[in-house]
């Protein structure tokens, strides 16, 4: 069994780690999910499944967004803004905090928090999001969320990749094994539509949220 992330740790240092939408406004509000039938890239949500860090594109983009949300200081202290965003970006590359999954050289590292920096309050690149549910969903069974989305995504007759995203998030959040006939159900379509349109990144992104159940 792999080590679990040490969220504590960020959530003691008052770490911003998820940000719904600022500006995108929902078509559809209700108490427990917010509709973009248009999409929105304003939705952050690091840590969201148990899927690890697995390569230094990743860990670069969530240093990046970490950085974003928490430009205008940690726990409010901007003076010292990029001292404790480095020493929260060696926490989380530290293997044995249980973020990233492979070691990495300091100089790399340092190379990376740089580049990040230099990056400023620019937005990391993100996925659309459609449906985002909140807290007062969490008692929601699996069923009942894809029933929801399903309802809220089937308006649409095309299945795209952010879709696809939206259903894989949904049944990986409930601890179920993510598969080509549940996200074919999810969508009232076939597998062979699935297939045609999950893409190679999509595919590595599956394998990774169910192997880290």
């Amino acid at each position: 069994m792999s080590q679990g992330r040490n969220l504590k740790w960020l959530d003691n240092k008052r770490v911003i780690y998820y940000r719904n939408p600022i500006t995108d406004l929902p078509s559809e509000s209700t108490d427990l999910y917010d509709y973009y039938a248009e999409g929105t890239f304003e939705c952050y949500s690091l840590f969201r499944s148990k899927a690890k860090i697995t390569t230094y594109k990743s860990l670069k983009w969530h240093l990046h967004v970490l950085y974003y949300l928490n430009y205008d200081g940690v726990d409010g202290d901007e003076i010292s803004l990029e001292d404790d965003m480095q020493y929260i970006f060696k926490f989380i590359a530290n293997k044995e905090n249980g973020f990233v999954t492979f070691f990495i050289k300091q100089n790399l590292l340092n190379n990376m928090i740089k580049e990040v920096f230099n990056a400023g309050d620019t937005p990391p690149r993100n996925r659309r999001r459609r449906v985002i549910f909140k807290p007062a969903a969490y008692h929601l069974t699996l069923s009942e969320k894809l029933s929801i989305v399903g309802t809220l995504i089937g308006r649409s007759k095309m299945v795209t990749q952010d879709m696809i995203y939206d259903a894989m998030l949904s049944i990986n959040e409930k601890q179920d094994k993510i598969t080509y006939n549940k996200l074919a159900d999810y969508f009232k379509c076939s597998t062979r539509t699935i297939y045609r349109n999950i893409g190679k990144q999509l595919k590595l992104e599956k394998e990774l949220l169910n192997k880290e159940l």
